[in-house]
């Protein structure tokens, strides 16, 4: 649902971004107004990024390799960063740059004067469909969370991504829209910089926000506590398993989330009883959190002493994962790990 719902926000802001743009440019092409070409390259800014979110959700789709046997979906993450960049040097530098220029040749709009307050009434509308498409979308996955948690916390990147850059565009629209008018007023075309200066800060500060999340993502997170509640739960609540030893988890994209742990497993008879009790083990664990596709369980036996000098088992195992997997008997999972769903 999370994919769905971000192509469909995204989709509805390219589309959004691109109109606007144009309407921008044109804009400041019959007024020479700053702040009409801040917003201008900031939409065109944005409509790149949108294109390269939905470059980097089919990018990730491709099957694994051996080079890369955790698949693609990281590059969900590192497209998002970029965009962070994009945003922080086309929009955020540029809307500086420009502004330092017409402060310190400030003129007013003699010319068109209706066309750029039209454009901006207009574009507010605009980038207020696609704010609105963003927000219903983050709905179905944000649950109770706040804004700001979801935003932090989510581990899609699209929806987060299109919220801020909406939420930016919103409140660049109404800068431009104060600095034009002002302009208008008074016939002092500082105005008009100083508006377009608050278009850059804003678009800076957002890039670097996203930067920070985003930066976070690609250095690999772990599940949150609820599912990682819910996985020691399904790992637990059985007699195949006495104890968890150590577990940890990975996203290795949006949607799918590994589980490592070694586990404490009661003495078996044979290799097939421990495969058994392991594939049953995964299957609670996905039935728990689907996303944990790929799971790694090694079997241990518990000792209380070796759990106090740091290693948490006994220096015999009662089976090892290689002799499991020597065993004829089909599995599901594996002793050593599985993956797949």
């Amino acid at each position: 649902m999370s994919a769905n719902g971000g192509t469909k926000a995204i989709i509805a802001a390219l589309l959004a971004n691109i109109g606007i743009a144009v309407t921008k440019f044109v804009a400041f092409l019959l007024t020479g107004s700053s702040s009409m070409l801040a917003e201008s390259i900031h939409s065109v800014a944005d409509s790149g990024n949108q294109g390269l979110l939905l470059l980097g959700g089919k990018r990730a789709k491709r099957e694994a390799t051996p080079q890369h046997p955790f698949g693609y979906g990281r590059e969900r993450y590192i497209y998002a960063f970029i965009v962070a960049i994009v945003l922080f040097t086309l929009g955020g530098l540029f809307a500086l740059y420009e502004a330092y220029h017409k402060w310190s040749d400030p003129h007013g709009i003699d010319s068109w004067q209706w066309v750029p307050v039209a454009v901006l009434v207009a574009a507010i509308g605009m980038e207020g469909f696609s704010f609105r498409t963003a927000i219903k979308e983050s709905n179905h996955t944000r649950g109770n969370q706040s804004w700001v948690r979801f935003i932090r916390r989510a581990k899609a990147p699209e929806l987060p991504v299109v919220l801020l850059e909406d939420f930016g565009a919103l409140v660049g629209l109404v800068f431009a829209l104060f600095g034009v008018g002002m302009t208008l007023i008074t016939g002092n075309g500082r105005w008009d910089a100083a508006g377009t200066a608050m278009i850059g800060i804003l678009l800076v500060i957002i890039a670097i926000v996203l930067a920070l999340e985003t930066k976070s993502l690609l250095l690999g997170e772990g599940a949150e506590p609820k599912d990682l509640a819910a996985i020691e739960r399904a790992v637990t609540d059985g007699p195949e398993v006495e104890r968890i030893i150590h577990m940890k988890t990975l996203y290795l994209g949006p949607e799918e989330l590994m589980v490592a742990a070694k586990i404490g497993v009661p003495r078996c008879e044979s290799a097939q009883d421990l495969a058994r009790g392991i594939n049953a083990v995964e299957a609670r664990i996905r039935t728990a959190v689907p996303i944990a596709r790929v799971i790694y369980l090694e079997p241990d036996i518990y000792s209380v002493a070796a759990d106090r000098a740091g290693t948490g088992a006994a220096a015999e195992t009662a089976v090892t994962p290689t002799e499991a997997d020597a065993d004829p008997a089909p599995a599901t999972g594996g002793v050593a790990g599985h993956t797949g769903g």
